[in-house]
């Protein structure tokens, strides 16, 4: 058996067993099914390459679907540069608010992902008093509560002022974070700091600058290694939709 054909029968499988770990998490999506496709298409691919299949195929027909798949890579390359660029960002002191990005809420208390942001947000607020907090995010099908309720609960449980907190409880997405979350602030001109994971911050803040916070900044909050590589490859996705559909 050739090396390509090891190669390729070892990532399938690791992909597999990746989204497995993913949809063991619970963490409201089925991204997890991406795994699954890319472990699929690298197990066939071993097959074809062991079986010679690929000769099979007309050379005019591989060429392109070569240059499709090259093409796919690079703008993954682009798009995760991009990505990289958010993790490290962090807000000048004695802005007017923060808006605190909503993630999968639960009956006890919130994700690993959103606590991740919610304690980014608590340091700065216990920093910076005058600072009022936005938390947005609507009722998922699988949360007992809006994340905007989930999430001002957390803060207060941690000390926040429940008087500093505005929710936001009709958001389903992240241009509706944004969209809703400018709506309640005290002007659109107000400095304003996105929280949200470091994986997350160069959509949030293109968002938010697109839809005229022109005073915009962002606070990265740390994320869990081990699901980095999902994220990373579901903000390419996320990346590409909103670019697509002029929201960045």
């Amino acid at each position: 058996m050739s090396f390509s054909v090891i190669l390729f029968m070892i990532i399938g499988i690791l992909c597999i067993l990746y989204g497995i770990m993913v949809l063991m998490i619970r963490s409201g999506t089925t991204f997890f099914v991406v795994w699954f496709a890319l472990g699929a298409f690298f197990l066939l691919l071993g097959f074809m390459v062991r079986n010679h299949l690929l000769e099979v195929i007309p050379r005019l027909l591989r060429s392109v679907l070569l240059v499709m798949i090259c093409a796919g890579i690079l703008m993954l390359a682009v798009c995760e540069g991009f990505v990289l660029q958010g993790f490290g960002k962090r807000a000048p002191a004695g802005l007017d608010c923060l808006i605190v990005l909503g993630a999968q809420v639960r009956e006890d208390g919130p994700s690993a992902v959103l606590k991740y942001r919610l304690d980014a947000a608590a340091d700065y607020l216990q920093e910076n008093s005058s600072t009022v907090c936005i938390v947005t995010g609507g009722k998922g099908p699988s949360e007992p509560f809006s994340e905007g309720q989930g999430m001002k609960d957390y803060l207060v449980r941690v000390g926040i002022p429940a008087e500093r907190i505005i929710v936001e409880d009709r958001a389903l997405n992240t241009v509706q974070n944004i969209q809703y979350s400018k709506a309640l602030m005290p002007s659109p001109d107000a400095s304003v700091a996105i929280v949200t994971n470091n994986f997350h911050v160069t959509r949030g803040l293109a968002l938010a600058r697109r839809q005229g916070l022109t005073n915009a900044y962002a606070i990265a909050a740390p994320s869990t290694v081990v699901y980095l590589p999902n994220n990373m490859l579901r903000e390419f996705f996320g990346l590409s939709k909103d670019f697509l559909l002029g929201n960045i």
